[in-house]
């Protein structure tokens, strides 16, 4: 059976290290920010949306993806006082609107925290002001893993999983996948599928 494995966002399942130790703190600093308005920058599978969980539980924010801001529904989502918006990357959003909810934001002092997995320059928006409200945020970047945090979460995954194994293998596949922590969960969901099928126990040659 395919069973789908929900991740865990508490705050005592992020794992900090050198390459993302800048964004943790600044969102544990919160409500000290240097603007209402955050960006949280990073690839896929870098942290972002396990750190913005992570603020929007202690804030009590609400969370919304990009492309579900519409301006009716503007001053609801400021309303609260604390909002994650999702993978602003993501074409296809109401940039009106988004503009709106930023300027509203401000104005009533609402906390914003936005994730992005590129930068503002590369956000493909054609709206201009909204660009410069963005350019104006200031920005916190998840960095690439390094090795520690890279053997950490693959360590982690596999935990999550309720799968046992060597040290051998975590050091094998840290080695060998592309440097990312996204790359990190495809190895660890691709070797559990291959060792359900197989039956024996995960080694370094079922790995390879």
């Amino acid at each position: 059976l395919e069973l789908p494995l929900e991740p865990r966002f508490g705050r005592e399942d992020f794992l900090v290290s050198p390459s993302n130790e800048r964004a943790y703190a600044l969102i544990e600093r919160w409500p000290d920010w240097p603007d209402t308005i955050l960006l949280l920058e990073g690839p896929k599978g870098s942290g972002k949306s396990h750190l913005a969980a992570i603020w929007a539980a202690q804030s009590h924010g609400w969370t919304v993806d990009a492309f579900e801001v519409g301006t009716d529904r503007v001053p609801h989502l400021v309303s609260n006082g604390a909002l994650v918006i999702e993978d602003l990357h993501s074409a296809g959003g109401d940039e009106p609107a988004l503009f709106h909810l930023l300027n509203l934001a401000r104005e009533r002092r609402a906390y914003v925290l936005i994730t992005t997995a590129v930068a503002v320059g590369e956000l493909p928006i054609r709206t201009p002001d909204l660009k410069s409200r963005l350019r104006l945020a200031p920005s916190v970047s998840l960095d690439p893993p390094d090795d520690a945090l890279l053997r950490a979460v693959l360590v982690k995954l596999f935990v999550d999983r309720q799968l046992v194994v060597d040290t051998t293998v975590v050091d094998f596949l840290a080695l060998r996948i592309e440097r990312s922590l996204a790359a990190a969960a495809e190895a660890v969901a691709a070797i559990d599928r291959e060792a359900l099928s197989r039956g024996p126990r995960i080694t370094r040659p079922m790995a390879a």
